[in-house]
């Protein structure tokens, strides 16, 4: 009775539908990259120059020339994927500093990881980041 009231209305694709996206849901997850959680997506920049020889928040020194970045909550030591929206270009980064402080953004890379993914020249670039589970 159900099923024939739901044919009549049109309302059975609705019904099918909805049925569909929870059952795919977790393959679309799996689908979705390595595992890892999903930090969201947003503007990434880069430490300039000046910064370098400089004591990041974890007490290294920073060194332009290694992959590490600085996110405002990933844990010291955790390994993000950032994903250049723009090119599909993607590095794996240590986190070993706190920031960025810039409104509207959500990552600053070291220059060889943005050198690495292509942000170096315009300087920011739309990413998505993920956690990497070990």
């Amino acid at each position: 009775m159900i099923f024939q009231t739901l044919i009549r209305t049109g309302r059975w694709l609705c019904v099918l539908m909805c049925g569909l996206s929870f059952w795919a849901l977790p393959l679309t997850a799996r689908a979705a990259g390595d595992g890892g959680r999903q930090l969201g997506t947003g503007q990434a920049s880069y430490y300039g120059d000046k910064f370098v020889g400089r004591r990041t928040a974890n007490g290294e020194t920073y060194q332009r020339g290694a992959l590490t970045a600085a996110h405002r909550s990933a844990p010291f030591g955790s390994r993000i994927r950032v994903r250049h929206l723009g090119n599909g270009r993607e590095i794996i980064v240590r986190v070993n500093d706190r920031g960025p402080w810039t409104k509207g953004r959500i990552i600053d890379l070291s220059y060889a990881a943005a050198r690495a993914i292509g942000l170096h020249r315009s300087g920011t670039a739309q990413v998505s980041l993920a956690m990497v589970e070990d």
